[in-house]
């Protein structure tokens, strides 16, 4: 059946609670076919979008619109901006300007292209005049369209999407700005000789001093890891500072799957300049869970989480202060938080992949450490823009 003989497609800008509940159900309607979709919790995905909740809408409004054909809802879209973001120099990716788009889901070509007039025409309305996405809904949460590595479910806090969409971003005029590459890495056996040599010399570094995180002091911990991210990833493409109330929520929301032996903090002369976080993969839970923890699936989870078990880990950020990058200091460091945490997870939590990213496709630095440890790109993201006339 043709989407002509459909019906025409009205896009309606969501309002209340209920149209933001149908926004977040339809992505479970669409994505339902397809065995590597993670269903979110939808609790997490409804305050994602709330007001109240995620604090980036101290700093950023949004508007989310629903498509519907025939009486049902058939397509969805966010259009966003950060006013953070239109403080960042216009070189660096983002800038005055650039509004944002997202969280597209929609039965066919058709639906999209309603939806992208409909996001592009709000943007319009509010002054922009460049439209940069996919961002759901910061550049902090899942950024890029999936344009390669469809056949696995990702790791936790990566997304997924069909393969249909890139054609359908495309056929909107969008040009691609930036590739995010994520990295998969045999961590079993341990890595290359050359690793274990940068790892032996740090260690007779009397300067150098790789701690776990302490857990019972996690908010200060939160804020000094966080404190480091700002600094370390100030001048990367697309940053966006992170705000006190945004590291608390983050804080928060990871809380229960931060565990201290898969985080470490690296030192010189007593002063905190990296860190490493890997998250164990609760995607492996997830996946059954249908994006809800009743009647029974929060006491899974909870047993779980006390010691989990997890084939694959994550490691979602890490940095090093500014002023050492690009040093031999702070690959050393990378190099030693790596493979201590390698070694724990492997013993602990019986690890025996990990995943790296996401990395953006000019951060040498990182891309070169990846290499070193033999990791090869497993999902590929892309970050389009478009000019708004």
């Amino acid at each position: 059946m043709t989407a002509h003989n459909q019906g025409p497609i009205t896009i309606h800008p969501v309002k209340d609670k209920a149209g933001k509940r149908e926004f977040v159900e339809l992505a479970f309607r669409l994505n339902r076919g397809d065995p590597a979709w993670v269903p979110p919790l939808k609790g997490e995905a409804f305050d994602l979008l709330t007001p109240g909740k995620n604090p980036w809408f101290e700093h950023g409004k949004a508007q989310l619109f629903l498509a519907r054909r025939s009486g049902r809802t058939v397509g969805r879209i966010s259009a966003h901006i950060d006013a953070l973001a239109l403080e960042q120099p216009a070189e660096q990716g983002m800038g005055p300007g650039t509004g944002n788009w997202g969280l597209l889901e929609a039965e066919d070509a058709e639906v999209a292209h309603a939806l992208f007039a409909a996001a592009e025409d709000w943007l319009r309305g509010q002054g922009m005049h460049r439209s940069l996405g996919p961002l759901s809904i910061s550049i902090w949460d899942e950024p890029g369209l999936l344009i390669e590595g469809f056949e696995t479910p990702p790791t936790i806090m990566l997304g997924h999407n069909s393969p249909l969409y890139r054609a359908w971003v495309e056929a909107e005029g969008y040009q691609p700005v930036k590739q995010l590459f994520n990295y998969g890495v045999e961590v079993r056996d341990g890595f290359p000789p050359l690793v274990n040599r940068i790892v032996a010399a740090g260690e007779k570094n009397a300067r150098i001093r790789i701690r776990k995180v302490d857990k019972r002091k996690f908010d200060a911990e939160a804020k000094l890891i966080m404190g480091i991210l700002n600094d370390a990833w100030s001048d990367n493409w697309g940053f966006v500072p992170l705000t006190d109330s945004e590291i608390a929520f983050v804080g928060k929301k990871l809380k229960d799957i931060v565990f201290e032996d898969l985080i470490r903090v690296a030192e010189v002369d007593g002063e905190a300049v990296a860190f490493m976080i890997v998250l164990p993969n609760i995607n492996e839970k997830l996946i059954d869970m249908e994006g809800s923890l009743w009647p029974f699936n929060w006491a899974r989870l909870l047993w779980w989480l006390r010691k989990p078990k997890s084939k694959r880990l994550r490691v979602p950020l890490m940095g090093v202060v500014k002023s050492l990058q690009n040093s031999r200091m702070a690959s050393t460091l990378a190099f030693m938080m790596i493979e201590y945490i390698r070694r724990d997870a492997v013993r602990d939590y019986g690890v025996e992949e990990g995943d790296i990213g996401w990395v953006l496709d000019d951060n040498q630095g990182m891309n070169a450490v990846a290499e070193a440890i033999n990791a090869t790109v497993n999902r590929v993201y892309q970050i389009y823009d478009k000019p708004l006339a």
